[in-house]
């Protein structure tokens, strides 16, 4: 028992001084925020790789403090300017390389051609006609009408599907991505309207932001929700990086592309003999042409890899605030288990100091260990209070838990609570006093104690006919007054029916004697039968609402040694055992006066 003592001692205080020794470790978590410093590959089913957009739009709503909401949206910002700088390169690509048309695609290619200058002649017309209606005079509901001008806005917009429709067909025998590309990009400016009105939301910043986790729970939560964040950023840095690779390697080969277009154009130059050839002329125009077009997709490329480095930058950045907060929760955690682990070892202290000082107590061994139960108890409650609060902090709903608290204890203590009131019942004129003889809840015996919660009887048992106590002391709560029932024999009013038996012997003068017997109990409870009878009619208020009697009644039943005789009567409740003693008496004297007779004769002879 003594080594377990002192172990309940020496875990907590070892507890202690380790998380107290990593809290000082940790101590400089805080110490590397600016102010305290003192200073202020493309997913299926695209044909743009838009994933540094959409990395940077799912991070975003995972930032806490106001640090992480600023790289967030700079974050944003250029996987925005990314992913535009992406979709000029597509175009660009797609146009540096037109496929080359044959078959149904050249016959596709020529007309839509032919669609483009009959949109462009049926817009012709339907600005003639517009400019000509505007000439004629309004009607009364101030339009004019013209079927004229109808009729050409309905020819234009039948070109316009069929040349929306050749087009799509022309992309798609053809092999040509700009069309799927500009849709693609026009998907996208519309989704990106919503971001445009973005502010940063007010958040703390990441002290205020750690520190709002004053509770276990609370930091322990927050404590695993930033490991799943920096695992997120992590992989949001390491496909930055890979885009920065792969960027890199698409911007040799256009360097590559480049050299050789510029070889070609001084080629052409060179070949070039006389001005008139009008065909080494235009080969030199298109090179110089495609030249410019790499150079152009060069340029986005330079600007593309920029952007995924700085985008890599930013994540990192991202990466070592959350490191840092995380820092600052790992801090606080080692406080919050310190704190636990002085209150276990503060209880402990105390659990000892209490022992000790409850056994140099001079009180009886039972009432010691009453009360060194007690004080652990107290000691035990109180310090898993405490401990509470530091896991899971004051509760917020404070009226809510007071009304369930409340609740719960009225449940609990209930019995308490009627035993309470149940004593205002006992003091009433209809309750008890101290030496009453009292029945309750079955149990008889004389009122010893009354106290504001418990009654104490001096029980009679099964051999107290005599009136004899058992020497046992019951206890009951007081709530038999208000739930339960208890009689008073002592007070006014208490009557009761009790019995006597005998057996008379049979002979000549055995109904005599039974009719003397009745005599005897009828004189001896005359009086207070008749008393009895009249505290019945006046409980009942009403004299004709009920025939109470309380004239003895006598019972023959044969044995064999003669005929036995149940003899029952009313009595106060108080005066039962002295009744009875008296009849007893009084048919004993009553029975024995034959012997006496009889015995006369016989001792006058001798």
């Amino acid at each position: 028992m003594k080594d377990m003592r002192k172990l309940l001692i020496a875990v907590p205080a070892a507890a202690l001084v380790v998380l107290l020794v990593a809290s000082y470790l940790t101590r400089g978590a805080m110490a590397n925020l600016p102010f305290l410093r003192g200073t202020h590959g493309t997913p299926a089913g695209t044909l743009v790789d838009q994933r540094p957009w959409q990395t940077a739009q799912a991070l975003a709503p995972l930032a806490v403090s106001v640090e992480e909401k600023r790289l967030a949206r700079n974050a944003e910002r250029l996987a925005d300017h990314e992913v535009d700088q992406a979709f000029a390169q597509a175009l660009r690509m797609a146009a540096l390389e037109p496929p080359v048309l044959k078959g149904d695609a050249l016959a596709l290619s020529q007309k839509v051609t032919a669609l483009k200058e009959t949109v462009k002649e049926d817009q012709a017309a339907v600005d003639r006609v517009s400019a000509a209606t505007a000439k004629l005079p309004k009607g009364p509901d101030g339009t004019v009408q013209s079927d004229e001008l109808d009729v050409a806005k309905a020819q234009l917009t039948l070109d316009s599907d069929e040349l929306a429709d050749a087009t799509d067909d022309l992309a798609r025998v053809s092999g040509d991505k700009r069309g799927a590309i500009q849709q693609e990009l026009t998907t996208r400016e519309a989704s990106m309207k919503k971001f445009d009105e973005q502010m940063d939301s007010a958040a703390p910043t990441a002290v205020a932001s750690a520190k709002q986790h004053g509770t276990l729970y609370t930091r322990l939560k927050s404590w695993f929700d930033q490991r799943s964040r920096m695992d997120l950023i992590s992989q949001a840095k390491a496909e930055a990086d890979a885009d920065v690779v792969a960027l890199t390697a698409q911007h040799a080969e256009i360097e590559k592309k480049a050299s050789a277009a510029e070889a070609g154009v001084g080629s052409a130059s060179t070949d070039t003999g006389t001005p008139a050839d009008s065909d080494a002329v235009r080969g030199r125009v298109a090179q110089m042409g495609k030249m410019h077009a790499i150079a152009q997709i060069h340029s986005i490329l330079d600007d593309r890899l920029q952007t995924q480095q700085q985008l890599s930058g930013v994540y990192e950045q991202w990466l070592a605030q959350v490191q840092l907060q995380h820092s600052i929760i790992t801090h606080l955690l080692f406080q919050s288990f310190a704190l636990i682990a002085f209150l276990l070892l503060c209880a402990s202290l105390l659990g000892a100091f209490v022992r000790m000082m409850l056994d140099r107590s001079k009180m009886e061994q039972r009432s010691l260990h009453t009360l060194r139960t007690i004080a652990h108890l107290a000691i035990q409650f109180v310090t898993l209070l405490l401990v509470l609060l530091v896991i899971f902090g004051p509760p917020s709903q404070t009226p809510t838990i007071l009304g369930l608290a409340t609740a719960g204890l009225t449940v609990v203590f209930q019995d308490f609570i009627l035993a309470f009131f149940g004593w205002f019942v006992l003091m009433g004129r209809n309750g008890i006093r101290l030496g009453d003889w009292v029945e309750i809840n079955g149990v008889a015996g004389e009122v010893i104690e009354i106290g504001l919660f418990r009654t104490s009887l001096l029980e009679t048992g099964n051999w107290s006919a005599q009136g004899h106590p058992t020497g046992r002391r019951v206890t009951f709560l007081n709530k038999y007054a208000i739930s339960g029932q208890f009689l008073n024999f002592s007070t006014t009013g208490q009557w009761m029916w009790d019995e006597i038996s005998l057996n008379v012997p049979t002979g000549e003068d055995t109904f005599k004697m039974i009719d003397a017997i009745q005599d005897v109990v009828l004189k001896e409870t005359r009086e207070g039968g008749k008393e009895a009878e009249r505290e019945w009619q006046r409980a009942a208020k009403q004299s004709n609402l009920s025939l109470f009697s309380a004239t003895p009644s006598v019972e023959m039943r044969p044995a064999g040694s003669g005929i036995d005789i149940l003899v029952r009567y009313v009595t106060r409740a108080g005066d039962r055992f002295e009744m009875r003693n008296r009849l007893y008496q009084s048919v004993i004297n009553l029975l024995h006066k034959p012997e006496e007779k009889n015995a006369l004769p016989s001792e006058s002879k001798s």
